[in-house]
């Protein structure tokens, strides 16, 4: 077998974790609206899926006495937020309540480059957002609440917002769940482990497309050659 062909020695093999380890990373996009089970999704995905990492915002607001830089969100003021918005810098952002909200290009650039999933728990806008910019590396999953009343009851069973905040929670689902046929994947969240595990499988399912994994193709030319020689067909 020819090394200057094909980039790969002779005695070619190929290996799962060599598959893995030359892919292109991706961007898994979770939506849904409030009290469908998203979160708890996502973090079930960050405990038990390796080389899976959560997108870090950036922020124009305070940081909150509970909060570490870096870690809940990079804290930066609205002057160098807006220099990198007008740079070409963010990949998707939005001002809600006079403060800014964005995902930042290089880190989530540089992980994908590296093999890295990143994980994103954004909304609808969003995500049409990184889809503009970045639709071959986006994988967005759209979960669904079994029913509107169920959804209503887990929004009640968090106790975190007002009956007013749940009106307007409530109101804000019909216009994203008309959206739902713009994402790649719909999965209904009526039992937690199950829907766990879809996601879960599109997710592996993502990483193993052709597309995401240029250089194998070298090294299944390699075995090809190997084989060629081996049959005395060169």
């Amino acid at each position: 077998m020819s090394e200057a062909r094909t980039g790969t020695p002779a005695g070619t093999t190929v290996s799962a974790d060599q598959a893995e380890q030359q892919r292109r990373g991706l961007m898994l996009v979770l939506s849904s609206p409030s009290g469908a089970g998203k979160s708890t999704i996502a973090r079930l995905l960050l405990e038990k899926e390796d080389n899976l990492e959560l997108s870090i915002s950036v922020t124009s607001r305070p940081r909150r006495s509970s909060e570490v830089d870096g870690v809940h969100y990079h804290f930066l003021d609205a002057g160098r937020f807006e220099q990198m918005r007008d740079h070409g810098e963010l990949l998707e952002w939005a001002e809600v309540h006079g403060n800014y909200y964005a995902t930042p290009r290089a880190p989530v650039e540089n992980a994908i480059e590296s093999g890295r999933d990143i994980l994103f728990d954004i909304d609808i806008q969003g995500t049409f957002q990184l889809c503009e910019k970045m639709r071959s590396d986006v994988v967005s999953i759209f979960i669904l609440p079994p029913s509107i009343a169920e959804m209503k009851s887990r929004l009640h069973r968090r106790a975190e917002d007002t009956e007013e905040v749940i009106a307007k929670r409530m109101k804000t689902a019909v216009e994203e769940m008309s959206l739902w046929g713009e994402y790649d994947y719909v999965v209904v969240n009526d039992d937690l482990e199950r829907a766990f595990e879809n996601v879960r499988a599109i997710l592996r399912a993502e990483r193993l497309k052709q597309f995401r994994s240029p250089k194998i193709g070298p090294l299944i030319q390699g075995m090809v050659e190997d084989l060629q020689k081996e049959l005395g067909e060169e």
